[in-house]
């Protein structure tokens, strides 16, 4: 029996590995795939990656990518979410900020910095022609932080996936000025170097095991249901979800590797580009 620890957010897009590991699909296989939910999103499994504290990360694309490149020895082994994220621009009810064009100077909140909801500002940011060098930040570690954060005035807004945060511009607690869809698939499975070098067969079976489940997914009977009940969300916005998302069995392309890393890098976000197989691991 191995036991590989594994993180993700806790939202609906990571429901088929916990479907999975609750029908033990892993077990199944001599796995014990323990999972950890990270409320700080990509940055703080960046952290956790480079820290050992877990093996494998369902993680933002851009997000991986740059840490990769600053030094953390992990390798994308395939793709997750093939279809955009759609981040919310948030405000916060009592904002005097109505439309995103007001935003240009305000204070953004983000989970912490080399987290999505950064890279998204500058790319947001920079798709609107404003100076991405005077773009003020400040950490807000979560998703309750930002709302504290944007209630309290210490924050003006912040960018987070849509339908994750809809509950909350439905309950009047945020008011969500736009919408910015990444421009590349979002979500990527990524594992540490050292554990694939020492249990790349292993890391081989659990990914052909979400792969069966992700490819029938939206087929599961009532899914819409499921997913509306545990994750708190209305059942029309889960089926809107539906229809947007798709799940990938395929490894990145390089052409889709090197397409994310120009943007990065013509943002400053990072320093230089690498040869995009220096980014992945073909199991």
């Amino acid at each position: 029996m191995q036991t590989i620890k594994i993180g993700g957010v806790p939202e609906h897009f990571n429901l088929p590995w916990h479907l999975s590991i609750e029908d033990n699909s892993f077990l199944k296989h001599d796995i014990v795939l323990d999972w950890t939910d990270y409320y700080g999103g990509t940055g703080a499994m960046c952290e956790a990656l480079r820290n050992k504290e877990i093996d494998m990360a369902i993680i933002l694309t851009e997000g991986i990518i740059k840490d990769i490149i600053a030094g953390n020895p992990t390798k994308i082994v395939q793709n997750y979410i093939q279809t955009p994220l759609i981040w919310g621009i948030h405000v916060g009810a009592q904002s005097k900020f109505t439309k995103l064009s007001q935003l240009q100077h305000a204070k953004i909140a983000i989970s912490r910095y080399g987290s999505g909801s950064e890279l998204m500002a500058y790319l947001n940011a920079r798709n609107q022609n404003w100076d991405t060098a005077n773009l003020d930040f400040e950490v807000v570690k979560n998703l309750n932080g930002a709302i504290e954060a944007l209630t309290n005035g210490t924050a003006d807004y912040f960018m987070w996936e849509h339908f994750t945060t809809k509950p909350l511009v439905d309950n009047g607690t945020f008011r969500r000025v736009a919408d910015y869809p990444t421009p590349w698939p979002c979500f990527v499975i990524a594992v540490r170097e050292e554990v694939l070098n020492s249990k790349g067969d292993t890391i081989k079976t659990i990914v052909d095991v979400i792969n069966t489940v992700t490819s029938d997914f939206k087929s599961i009977p009532s899914i819409d249901k499921t997913l509306s009940l545990r994750y708190d969300q209305n059942l029309e916005d889960i089926r809107k979800w539906l229809t947007l998302t798709e799940w990938s069995q395929t490894l990145l392309e390089e052409n889709s590797l090197n397409s994310i890393q120009k943007e990065l890098l013509e943002l400053n976000i990072i320093d230089k580009t690498i040869d995009p197989k220096e980014l992945i691991f073909k199991l």
